[in-house]
């Protein structure tokens, strides 16, 4: 029985050390480097302006990039199977910070929102770790959806004949999942963190969707996430969706001045851009150039086909993402990279729709570009994960 044991567990040691796959590796190494240099072309006037190094934001960034890589590179290293029993642990603890936040937190970039918190120095917005710790809990529980048996009720309760109509339309099923991104998604309005939400609420429906859950649900969901932006729209966010709408009509209150410095610095980049490091729009007229409206930078230095190529690399990024899912060797390495990558590709889409004014101003940052220490190594460590899973695939699936 030992023996057994201890040579089963050789073989998940020898399976955690195969090679990882590289081009899901450079693509994440070529985005963080990038995003790096970005982040210092777009940040310098506003370090000089804070009478601060022009080089403060990029040394910061650069330092969690290296940081990030390091630890991607370690979590790569580890056996994927032991995110399972740590998926409970994560998930509580997203709990707790998305409780302490209300009280403790603090707003940044934000009037009136409280997102953000500081533990030994280090600020973080616990919305992050309640991604992860969502997808990883989802990942575990419903990667066991198939081996477990069906409930058996006793025909004589009075319940059992509800219990097996929701048990035949899956609702039984669902119940636990839909109540866990509830009650995450009320704590996030409490913030408001709009943006969080949707994102939050979005990967935890991509791991359902692949777990096989009943299509029919997410029509249902769908319905429901409106009716959740509704109520969030309020205030701020019912002002902001005015401006969205007609941005020109709010520019002398200033309302939509944001938006439009964004479209002029997007126009003012035409087909190959300004040269990097030569944009003027991040002098003081673009708020936020090195955070949440990043891209426009990138835009008007690169220009058009700069924009597009960073754009593809992404692309390139989420498809192979995607296609390390569907080779994984398990249900729970496939669940786990799906909920990844779709959250890396639904926080591109909106921060890239956003900056364009193709749906209303929220806070979101663009993946590997934005500048934020905590944000970039979290990202970098779920990346880290999808390597660990790759690191699992049959030798005759790589290449």
């Amino acid at each position: 029985m030992t023996r057994t044991r201890k040579r089963d567990l050789t073989m998940e040691e020898q399976l955690a050390r195969g090679p990882v796959d590289l081009p899901f590796l450079m693509l994440v190494a070529i985005l963080t480097v990038v995003g790096a240099i970005m982040v210092f072309s777009a940040s310098y006037p506003t370090a000089i302006q804070e009478g601060k190094d022009p080089a403060n934001y990029f040394i910061k960034q650069a330092g969690y990039g290296a940081g990030g890589l390091l630890a991607m590179y370690f979590i790569s290293k580890i056996n994927y199977q032991r995110f399972r029993w740590m998926s409970l642990g994560v998930l509580l603890a997203s709990y707790m910070l998305l409780i302490l936040v209300l009280p403790f937190g603090y707003g940044k970039s934000t009037v009136g929102a409280q997102r953000w918190m500081s533990i030994a120095g280090i600020s973080f917005q616990p919305s992050e770790i309640a991604k992860v710790g969502v997808i990883l809990y989802f990942a575990a529980r419903l990667s066991k959806r198939d081996s477990e048996k069906p409930h058996k009720f006793n025909p004589r309760s009075y319940l059992s004949v509800p219990l097996n109509f929701m048990q035949r339309i899956g609702l039984l099923e669902l119940m636990p999942y839909a109540l866990i991104l509830g009650t995450i998604a009320v704590l996030m309005m409490l913030e408001p963190h709009m943006s969080g939400t949707i994102l939050i609420l979005v990967a935890g429906a991509a791991v359902l969707f692949a777990a096989g859950i009943h299509i029919g649900w997410f029509a249902a969901g769908g319905g429901l996430m409106g009716l959740l932006l509704l109520v969030m729209m309020s205030g701020y966010q019912s002002t902001r969706i005015l401006v969205w709408q007609d941005p020109w009509a709010y520019y002398k209150s200033g309302e939509s001045y944001q938006i439009i410095q964004s479209l002029y610095t997007i126009g003012s980049g035409g087909l190959l851009g300004v040269g990097l490091g030569k944009g003027r729009q991040k002098f003081l007229f673009l708020p936020e150039p090195e955070n949440d409206f990043i891209f426009p930078v990138i835009c008007e230095e690169l220009g058009l086909v700069g924009a597009c190529v960073i754009l593809f690399l992404f692309a390139l990024l989420i498809l192979r993402g995607f296609w390390i899912a569907i080779h994984a060797r398990d249900r729970f390495g496939a669940l786990l990279t799906v909920g990844i990558m779709t959250l890396l590709a639904v926080q591109v889409f909106l921060n890239v729709a956003v900056v364009t004014n193709l749906i209303p101003t929220t806070g979101i940052s663009l993946p590997f570009f934005s500048y934020g220490g905590t944000a970039l190594l979290i990202q970098l460590a779920e990346m880290g994960m999808v390597l660990s899973v790759s690191r699992q695939i049959p030798a005759a699936k790589q290449g």
